[in-house]
């Protein structure tokens, strides 16, 4: 994380520790039978990745004085779920990847069925967070906190987009497709974390229209930093296979708009994320640092 401003590098690795430290609790062994179950969890949920939605909910209830213990259980929720996309998605019957995170995919540590089963594990654990009254005493609030997490993650969001992935593969695509695809793929997770920052905050709907398009735009400016880095990047720093897509002759950012007209449309994203900041000050200035280190990054 050399070069980065002070502010974004602490952030990142205090957010790191204390979803470890969330996990590390939340799934200790129960030493029975389980116990391999457990095991595979850890594996995929603890240590590695950038904790960037769990980050988002912080810096997001920050603005508005949300108990910080109480943002890091809904991060971690949310992490849960990006967690488990990433085990099923790793798995034989969908990118088939040897290596995540710097180490062996779930699947290739353990077995596929106790992939399968730490992946829906781990998407129950997210939503059984969300409505513990441990993480907050208002049923409304926790609620709402379920129903942003769920359309998200469901066929509205993330398991929609991945499925539009699946059928892209067997067409050519056009931007407008790709850039619908990512929306739900990529950007609905991201998008639900600054929503549930907001919640948390006790912020109307009618209120979170900037939080909105700055979660809209870094979502979009994420997931072409991530076809430059398919390109670019350097599998060690990525800790997992690239260029898989071009491999696959798979529609992309990159493929479809060109590699220097893609780095310009994510950093003119990325201004735009920071220009729904501008009714903020100082307190905001933690999301504009995740907003310009979504291009700056190297994994």
């Amino acid at each position: 994380m050399a070069g980065l401003p002070s502010l974004l590098q602490d952030s990142l690795a205090q957010i790191a520790a204390d979803i470890d430290h969330e996990f590390d609790v939340l799934l200790t062994l129960p030493g029975d039978a389980r116990d391999r179950l457990y095991a595979a969890m850890r594996h995929a949920a603890i240590g590695g990745g950038k904790r960037l939605r769990p980050l988002l909910v912080a810096a997001t209830g920050a603005l508005f004085h949300v108990d910080r213990a109480v943002a890091l259980r809904v991060g971690t929720a949310v992490e849960a779920i990006h967690v488990y996309s990433l085990v099923h998605d790793d798995l034989p019957c969908m990118d088939d990847d040897d290596m995540r995170r710097g180490k062996p995919t779930v699947h290739r540590a353990f077995d596929e069925a106790t992939a399968v089963l730490a992946g829906d594990s781990l998407h129950a654990l997210a939503f059984e967070i969300l409505a513990s009254s441990q993480t907050h005493g208002d049923p409304f609030v926790r609620g709402e906190l379920i129903s942003t997490l769920a359309l998200a993650s469901g066929p509205e969001g993330m398991a929609g987009g991945q499925m539009m992935d699946i059928e892209a593969e067997k067409s050519v695509v056009d931007l407008q497709t790709v850039m619908r695809l990512q929306a739900l793929k990529t950007g609905a997770l991201i998008a639900a974390s600054v929503e549930m920052g907001a919640i948390l905050g006790h912020i109307p709907p009618e209120g979170r229209a900037h939080l909105r398009g700055y979660a809209r735009d870094i979502g979009l400016a994420f997931q072409i930093a991530d076809d430059i880095m398919d390109v670019e990047g350097d599998p060690k720093l990525a800790g997992k296979a690239l260029q898989k897509d071009a491999a696959a002759n798979k529609g992309t950012f990159v493929s479809l708009m060109g590699l220097e007209r893609a780095k310009q449309q994510a950093k003119m994203l990325v201004q735009q994320a920071n220009d729904h900041l501008s009714s903020y000050g100082t307190e905001a200035d933690l999301l504009r640092a995740i907003a310009n280190y979504i291009t700056e990054r190297d994994r």
